[in-house]
């Protein structure tokens, strides 16, 4: 109950118009969390509802976030920092970086699954991969109230976008550690959310910091739905990915 104490006591501190939906929204996210394993993704309806999610996730970044980063590249631009002047296009290394990490992530906890005959993660694996993907949920808490571009038609677009996004990671993070993923994982990762958005209701930081973080996101995004779509084991759906994605990008570039 703390967490939800949290968000009320933060909610106080808001504007009266972003307060209430801010806060139901990231409610939604909460919920989405916990309740996403009670989605039975199997078979050919596995591979049309989280293809379509990782559809939309996807349309989001080309469409939405990387357009941003041309904006985060002129912030960071101005920085007057002598290991990133030399970096023409360092917005879009941190977002390599994002890929990159969350790569190394999935790969871990495969192989630690290998390692135990293929059916859940060791321990220490597990709180690691929980502990990265709380870190991840909290920016995303935080990028809430902190986006490049504000308005209650921006949070919307960009709420819809991450909650089909945690349904995509909630499946893959409960293949990787089954029952202590619903035990506890599930738990740490919402109540993750409510932290950073708290913080960000809470604190301001500067636009060149908000440029790391929404690139480091960008490419955890893109990262996170490509490995549940593209190995022949998901079964994933093509269509239903295209549709989602489809359907998301037109929705963007009308409003």
């Amino acid at each position: 109950m703390l967490v939800f104490e949290m968000v009320i006591a933060a909610a106080l501190r808001s504007p009266p118009n972003t307060l209430a939906l801010s806060a139901l929204i990231v409610t939604g996210l909460v919920l989405t969390h916990l309740f996403a394993g009670q989605l039975r993704f199997t078979s050919i309806r596995r591979s049309r509802w989280l293809s379509a999610a990782s559809g939309v996730s996807v349309a989001y970044v080309f469409v939405h976030i990387l357009p941003e980063l041309n904006q985060h590249q002129t912030v960071l631009d101005r920085l007057n920092i002598r290991v990133v002047s030399y970096l023409e296009h360092h917005v879009y290394l941190i977002a390599l970086l994002g890929l990159i990490v969350f790569y190394g992530l999935e790969k871990i906890a495969k192989l630690s699954r290998q390692g135990r005959k293929g059916e859940v993660t060791s321990p220490g694996v597990f709180w690691l991969h929980i502990g990265s993907f709380s870190i991840y949920n909290a920016l995303i808490g935080y990028l809430l109230l902190h986006r490049e571009e504000p308005g209650i038609t921006n949070l919307m677009l960009f709420s819809c976008a991450m909650a089909l996004h945690f349904v995509v990671n909630d499946f893959g993070l409960r293949e990787h550690h089954k029952y202590s993923y619903d035990r506890i994982g599930r738990w740490i990762l919402a109540a993750a959310i409510m932290v950073g958005w708290v913080l960000g209701s809470a604190t301001e930081i500067g636009k060149p910091a908000i440029a790391v973080l929404f690139a480091f996101l960008a490419g955890g995004i893109v990262l996170n739905v490509l490995k549940e779509e593209l190995p022949e084991e998901r079964e994933s759906g093509f269509w239903a990915f295209a549709l989602g994605a489809g359907i998301y990008t037109t929705i963007l570039l009308a409003l």
